[in-house]
């Protein structure tokens, strides 16, 4: 009994430090919040808050009252929102045991599931070399004579003879020709029409509450996404044919060059499914998002003389060593410095992706706090574009902050992602950019008609799609 009783008492400290340690195990809580009504949860107060452009107001209010990390529901998920340098970093480079990329379910049902948005580990990685393959530095060169072409022909139907135009409009008919012409080779005409048709009502409903009912946005993008991957699916086909007619090479188009990526035993490196999900990803990454980023330079050129004349000054001295009919180049490009860095400034007071989604694949420890695996986790792009302590006087304008990007701190400027998973489109959208400001600035003048603000559906739309009285310039 004596030696029970000594063994016994020998134990307690070790079982009192076993149970403590259980209880802290145990204690371990989701962050503070509420995930709301079922399905529904907060989805709708950010939907609204992002049309009325007070999204960022609305996640402050929440870190006031929650902190920096907090719970909700958001497209029928439980979610976790984070944010900050640590929190973006934390996002952009966990590997892909810990956290995968993952959209909303609208978003995820409309793109496809083999999109590079829904992939993780060697799959992401595959698809990722075959795009980046086309959209590097290297392989665009080839195509801003035919960028070029689209800017001048758009600009002659679009812009000139008429007094007044609508900026957000006509830019998302520029991209998307230019996205029609140099991705697959789409020329202009009934079908190209047909595409933006489907297209514009597809992208709708990408930010939605995913309730398949007739007279939801999900919906009618469900079907305008369906129809777009029929008529992919046909496209594909006669490159195909054309590849293997030799009428077409791999170095022709987005399309052809997916298509001619080959393993060693001479099958396809992307499936048919993944070709297709991919190109409506490229698709919606080159049209709105260049876009809106066009759209917020021309309006800012409106309200800023001082920009205005420094960058026209630029564009001027490359246009004035052009000869007549003469296209931009590489060179040309690299030298828009100033114009780039306004773009900069631009994307970094005004980014048209809002956030964005990845999942928990297993529970995580994030600052004292658990993530259940299988939840969604929310960042968002502008909490660390406007903060004091990373740019000072964030709602002052000055793309002079760009000029030594060395000083900007990692994981605090992300307007296309960070890490390795940084947007592979972001050359491609530095081109149509600075190519369609380059003829905007040398060939017309502009001043606003109406600046009432815009509002995010979800990304960024100026109001009445900025209105704008505009005149022809004299070529240098």
């Amino acid at each position: 009994m004596n030696i029970l009783l000594a063994v016994f008492l020998f134990l307690i400290p070790f079982l009192l430090v076993l149970r403590r340690s259980r209880r802290i195990r145990t204690s371990k809580r989701t962050p503070p919040g509420s995930l709301g009504v079922p399905i529904i949860g907060q989805s709708l107060g950010l939907l609204r808050a992002m049309r009325a452009n007070s999204a960022e107001k609305w996640l402050e209010a929440r870190v006031r009252k929650y902190g920096p990390i907090s719970k909700l529901s958001l497209f029928g998920k439980p979610t976790v929102f984070i944010h900050g340098q640590a929190a973006n970093k934390f996002v952009f480079t966990s590997d892909d045991n810990t956290i995968a990329n993952q959209q909303t379910q609208s978003i995820k049902m409309i793109m496809g599931e083999r999109s590079l948005l829904e992939l993780s580990g060697h799959d992401h990685k595959r698809v990722r070399d075959a795009l980046v393959s086309f959209l590097k530095p290297e392989s665009l060169k080839r195509y801003v004579e035919k960028m070029d072409e689209e800017v001048r022909k758009h600009l002659e139907l679009q812009w000139e003879g008429k007094q007044q135009v609508k900026v957000l409009p006509l830019m998302k008919t520029l991209t998307f020709n230019i996205i029609c012409s140099v991705l697959f080779g789409l020329e202009r005409g009934k079908e190209r029409d047909q595409f933006l048709t489907c297209f514009q009502e597809m992208i709708e409903g990408m930010w939605s509450v995913p309730i398949n009912l007739p007279f939801t946005r999900y919906n009618r993008s469900l079907r305008a996404s369906a129809r777009i991957q029929s008529m992919l699916k046909d496209l594909l086909q006669k490159k195909r044919m054309e590849l293997e007619k030799n009428a077409a090479s791999p170095r022709q188009n987005l399309m052809t060059s997916l298509l001619g990526k080959l393993n060693e035993d001479d099958t396809q490196v992307m499936t048919e499914k993944e070709i297709i999900h991919n190109i409506k990803l490229v698709m919606v990454a080159g049209h709105d998002t260049s876009a809106v980023l066009i759209t917020f330079i021309v309006r800012h050129l409106a309200n800023d003389p001082s920009i205005y004349a420094s960058v026209l000054q630029e564009q001027e001295e490359i246009a004035k060593n052009k000869l007549p009919g003469q296209t931009l180049t590489w060179e040309d490009l690299a030298k828009m410095k100033n114009t780039w860095r306004v773009a900069m400034e631009t994307l970094r007071m005004v980014p048209p992706i809002f956030g964005g989604f990845r999942k928990a694949l297993k529970d995580i420890e994030y600052e004292g706090y658990l993530i259940p695996k299988g939840w969604q986790i929310f960042w968002v792009t502008a909490m660390t574009h406007m903060d004091t302590n990373i740019f000072p006087e964030p709602s002052k304008f000055d793309p002079m902050r760009f000029e030594n990007q060395a000083s900007i701190p990692p994981y605090c400027f992300i307007p296309f992602g960070g890490g390795p998973r940084i947007c592979p489109g972001y050359e491609f959208a530095r081109i149509e950019t600075l190519v369609a400001i380059h003829y905007l600035v040398t060939r017309f003048a502009w001043k606003l008609s109406a600046d009432n603000g815009f509002s995010r559906d979800p990304m960024p739309v100026p109001t009445d799609g900025l209105p704008a009285q505009i005149w022809p310039r004299k070529l240098p």
